[in-house]
């Protein structure tokens, strides 16, 4: 392999230069725009814009040169697949089996030349655009990646996914192993995949095709709802890492937490009101017993994201012991005759909330290859969790007594809750794997060792001429890196921050608008869900059964809408256009709800509800996948990240929305669908406002 790339001459190189991507001209027009934009001589919209028309080109370039050489290498192989059916015609033909053995390997040497040439355009792509989002503070990557990737005429995806250079290395490989081992057998490689002794030049170029596959990855870089913040670009020593510390019960473990917690959090909802007067207190106190939770749940974030530094086990298994502590005395407060107990419970049970660690597991221990399918994975749980907390209150329809405890439709939530986490806390103690903190990097994989014909062409300086001012330094798992001189400025500008006052100054207009954005659709749904049983008894005198039937309806419209507004809608409207017209849509949805001259109607209320809530799921997963994207870098990683950031938001929202509801319970209950809805309305609509100021800016 190594005597092949001293074969790799420079003439060569230098005959294909003009079709690498030109990093110098890229970097000194990041450059340009930088000093445009603080003078004010242009706006982040036109930057946007040019920058990705330039990209465009320099793609387009590659990508036809890309085609002309895979046609190339594929006419070769048509001209020698004839020759091969010569050849098998022949009684004696062992020579001329040699002869095209070379010919074949000849064609092979040539494809690992063109995936050389991908692989540095690679690299210099992804650096262009990590120089970029550092520069500017927002990331540019996952639109021009996201909306790129997804066209059905794209360019980009023609280069990193490989498109045709997987037939060539196919028609190599068969014929190759055709004319090794198996001579005049007719032994096809589809029906013997693993042959014994495979030609090296193949292990070669699936060595180089998976190198560039951990290269180009970066095309997976499309998380959106669950809001699991990226570090930068994927880059293969990270992917090591994490598949070191993977662990699938682990990980199945954590999305159990996350499904629990949100049964936990719901099924008190509709027996809240009847609970409350149980206790001699007003229904509307409902507000307070079910935001109680919400309230604990702004302290537990932030220690919780701190926690998840050190460790992930402790976290889990301090938060189960919570939770099984607080739903317990949610259940005694019943035979305690004590509003105080309840609400003490109902506070313990915030106090357990481990999402941050969740979210925290899955950014950091998932490879990026699975980490899609586990960020999936979190929001089917959240959504699956929101949904059986209200349909298992229609299974607690009973009362009766063992010894001096109570068990009726008040008290069994607690009861059935603490049993899960305790289950679950045993479970986790035996089946739960503690990822290893560090990791030791420089073992370098098998077949990234078999793959060093891009590495020992880049050490021995023949790639100089290609990228132009990148200048090559050895990586800790032994692939090039690339610096163009400035990273090492720009790496005190990736550490994480400190405190939350750091993370507020890092925080753009257009992330505080978006922060806005996710604060009012949480406080809508906090005042939809939480006072759905009050008002529903009040107007058409449902029984505790039909609100939680309402309630788990409600909540598995999550996943249809999300599935419908991730393959069809994000696939031909710009996210900024669907955020926009979600706001709308619940601002119809909160006007639709008021109680205003004609008797209030069932269909009035359900259709209300429907389109605010189902408006507000579609806009937080645009809301969360657009905070990803304008969010700084720097608030990847650290305990003040941007999930951590997002959480808050949403979570006082729901402290304010259920503290609206007790507070508007003294105006009466009669009074109370308005009163509540007023402070949503306003939030809505200044909202709205705020989108349409930092509309452009939003990509």
């Amino acid at each position: 392999m190594v005597a092949f790339g001293k074969k790799l001459k420079e003439s060569q190189i230098q005959e294909w230069q003009g079709y690498y991507i030109n990093y110098k001209l890229l970097k000194k027009k990041v450059n340009r725009y930088a000093q445009q934009l603080e003078i004010g001589a242009q706006d982040h919209h036109y930057v946007l814009k040019d920058f990705s028309r330039m990209l465009d080109s320099q793609i387009e370039k590659i990508v036809l040169f890309l085609l002309e050489q895979q046609g190339q290498l594929a006419n070769r192989l048509c001209d020698l697949r004839e020759q091969h059916d010569v050849i098998l015609q022949l009684s004696n033909g062992g020579s001329k089996i040699c002869e095209l053995q070379e010919a074949y390997r000849g064609v092979g040497h040539d494809l690992l030349r063109l995936l050389f040439f991908v692989e540095m355009n690679a690299i210099g792509l992804r650096k262009i655009l990590k120089k970029f989002d550092k520069r500017f503070g927002y990331r540019f990557t996952n639109y021009y990646v996201k909306t790129r990737a997804n066209h059905p005429y794209s360019q980009l995806r023609q280069v990193f996914r490989h498109v045709g250079i997987g037939a060539v290395v196919g028609a190599i490989s068969r014929n190759l192993a055709d004319l090794q081992d198996h001579q005049g057998n007719y032994v096809s490689i589809y029906d013997q995949p693993a042959l014994s002794h495979p030609d090296p030049i193949v292990h070669s170029i699936k060595a180089a095709v998976n190198k560039l596959s951990n290269s180009t990855n970066f095309l997976e870089f499309l998380g959106k709802h669950a809001f699991i913040m990226q570090d930068d670009l994927p880059s293969p020593s990270e992917d090591d890492v994490a598949e070191q510390r993977y662990h699938f019960m682990s990980l199945l473990l954590n999305l159990v937490n996350t499904f629990l917690y949100m049964v936990n959090t719901y099924i008190i909802v509709p027996t809240a009101d009847d609970y409350s007067l149980s206790l001699g207190a007003a229904a509307t106190v409902c507000g307070v017993v079910i935001g109680s939770m919400a309230v604990a749940q702004v302290f537990s974030s932030v220690y919780f994201s701190a926690w998840s530094n050190r460790s992930y086990l402790r976290p889990l298994v301090f938060s189960s012991i919570v939770l099984l502590i607080g739903n317990t005395l949610y259940a005694l407060a019943y035979d305690l005759n004590s509003i105080v107990v309840l609400l003490v419970g109902r506070l313990f049970c915030g106090l357990g909330s481990a999402r941050a660690v969740n979210r925290r597991y899955i950014s950091d221990c998932v490879p990026h290859k699975l980490r899609m399918r586990a960020s999936a994975g979190f929001v089917s749980a959240s959504a699956l969790g929101m949904a059986c907390g209200p349909a298992l209150a229609c299974l607690f329809q009973t009362d009766f007594k063992i010894y001096k405890l109570t068990f009726n439709q008040e008290t069994l939530p607690g009861w059935i809750m603490a049993i899960s986490w305790l289950v679950y806390l045993l479970w986790l103690s035996i089946s739960f794997r503690e990822p290893p903190q560090e990791i030791k990097r420089d073992i370098i994989p098998q077949e990234v060792r078999a793959g060093t014909v891009v590495n020992y062409a880049v050490e021995n300086g023949i790639t100089q001429p290609l990228l132009l001012n990148m200048e090559p330094k050895q990586g800790e798992n032994g692939d090039q890196e690339y610096d163009d001189g400035e990273d090492e400025s720009c790496e005190k500008t990736r550490k994480p921050v400190t405190s939350i006052v750091s993370a507020y100054r890092l925080l753009t207009p257009s992330v505080k608008v978006q922060l806005l954005v996710y604060f009012m659709l949480k406080y809508a749904m906090e005042i939809l869900l939480a006072e759905a049983s009050v008002i529903t008894a009040y107007y058409f005198i449902w029984s505790t059964n039909s609100v939680a039937i309402f309630l788990a309806c409600l909540g598995l419209t999550v996943l249809p809408v999300n599935i419908i507004v991730g393959t069809y809608i994000s696939n031909i409207f710009e996210e900024r256009q669907v955020l926009l017209a979600s706001e709308i849509m619940v601002l119809i949805g909160i006007l639709l709800s008021f109680h205003i001259g004609i008797p209030y109607s069932v269909p009035q209320y359900v259709g209300s509800a429907l389109i605010t809530f189902v408006s507000a799921e579609v806009l937080e997963g645009v809301n969360l996948s657009l905070l990803s994207r304008v969010m700084s870098s720097r608030l990847s990683r650290g305990t003040y990240n941007g999930g951590l950031l997002s959480t808050e938001a949403g979570t006082l929202a729901r402290v304010i929305a259920d503290g609206t509801i007790t507070l508007s319970g003294y105006f009466g209950v009669a009074k109370l669908l308005n009163a509540t809805l007023v402070p949503s309305l306003f939030i809505c609509i200044s909202s709205i406002i705020a989108t349409c100021f930092t509309y452009n800016s939003l990509y």
